[in-house]
């Protein structure tokens, strides 16, 4: 199978990076030392390739109506042009087909992020839900355009100096909010628990840019480090902390789905139906050992298993997130199954590291 890739594959290549297939796409893994990677985007600002996510823009009368409807967040707390939502995209049955960032544009015209591995099953269930209300909405993605995020305390410096009049257009720029620049769509956005922007940009401009924020010092991150600084962040990862098999109240993402108004949501049934009986929390190992997804946690409640899990960077200590028994208390003890071994660790409340330092 030939690997898709993006528009800055010949760049990394050129940084020496070291290449991996990432969900069907060829993708940089690390530069150099990882760690250094991670404690950079803490300490000062790093910028990753993230082209393989993709650019969905929804158009038309009734797109409102239509992602009320769509979406478990509600998107009628979106009222300023440029400011941005997080939440999931569920089945019927409450399940996780992904989780998203969608962007108010216009009344006729919103903007969704969705994650690389399933974009074409979104777009899919986004066209057959429009089919279904029989609305006349246009639903098109945008192969031609890459994605740099750059991230850090320094991150919205760096590009204020690398994008000539983009301090104008975005200082202003709250969190979760964007400005469009020409071509380009500039989000004050990220994945890692630091300050920075999400930049779409033409693909064919994007190797220039890139080369310019090289040229001003920010240095090239990998999907390692990417790894672990969300996971520091407390931030879920699709495939591995949720997905169609999990709803979003047992992946520690209840703050995403509104419940409280009136408005009727696809899966909304379900979840009011039928009450988690598990919840996500952090762990940190008080043992020596590491963390991994698939490990299984006993608690005095059951046993629950580890979604995501890793050596932290920043605390220098192994983390993970781990689906539990609901009764787990922060502050437990838990046991965690590590090759033939029982390991000792802490229930506590994530995240466990954002604005470049530790939150425990």
């Amino acid at each position: 199978m030939t690997l898709k890739q993006t528009p800055l594959n010949a760049a990394h290549r050129a940084m020496g990076a070291k290449m991996v297939d990432f969900g069907g796409w060829d993708m940089p893994v690390n530069y150099g030392s990882q760690i250094d990677e991670h404690h950079q985007v803490r300490n000062d600002c790093g910028m990753f390739d993230v082209s393989h996510m993709r650019v969905v823009d929804v158009k038309g009368a009734g797109v409102r109506g239509f992602l009320r409807y769509l979406l478990a967040n509600n998107v009628d707390k979106l009222t300023q042009p440029g400011k941005a939502l997080y939440s999931c995209m569920l089945l019927d049955n409450g399940g996780v087909i992904d989780d998203l960032i969608v962007y108010f544009m216009s009344e006729d015209w919103f903007r969704i992020v969705v994650n690389a591995g399933t974009a074409d099953k979104d777009i899919a269930w986004m066209k057959q839900q429009a089919a279904r209300r029989a609305s006349q909405l246009t639903i098109a993605d945008h192969p031609e355009l890459a994605m740099i995020a750059v991230q850090g305390p320094n991150a919205r410096a760096k590009v204020w100096e690398a994008l000539p009049g983009s301090r104008e257009l975005t200082g202003h720029l709250v969190p979760f909010s964007a400005a469009v620049m020409g071509e380009m769509f500039i989000a004050r956005t990220g994945y890692t628990g630091e300050d920075g922007f999400e930049v779409m940009i033409p693909a064919k401009a994007a190797p220039f840019f890139w080369a310019t924020l090289a040229e001003k010092g920010v240095k090239p991150i990998g999907l390692g480090a990417r790894d672990t600084l969300r996971l520091e962040a407390g931030m879920n990862l699709y495939g591995q902390d949720m997905d169609e098999t999990i709803n979003p109240l047992e992946a520690g993402l209840a703050w995403t789905v509104d419940l409280k108004s009136e408005r009727d949501f696809i899966g909304k049934a379900a979840l009011l139906a039928n009450p988690p009986t598990r919840k996500l929390a952090g762990l940190v190992l008080l043992d020596r050992g590491v963390l991994r997804g698939h490990q299984q946690v006993h608690t005095a409640h059951g046993t629950g298993e580890i979604t995501s899990g890793s050596f932290s960077p920043t605390l220098e200590k192994s983390i993970a997130l781990a689906r539990v028994p609901k009764e787990v208390l922060t502050g437990d003890t838990v046991q965690v199954a590590i090759r033939d071994k029982m390991l000792a660790a802490q229930v506590v409340k994530y995240p466990f590291a954002r604005n470049g330092k530790s939150s425990l």
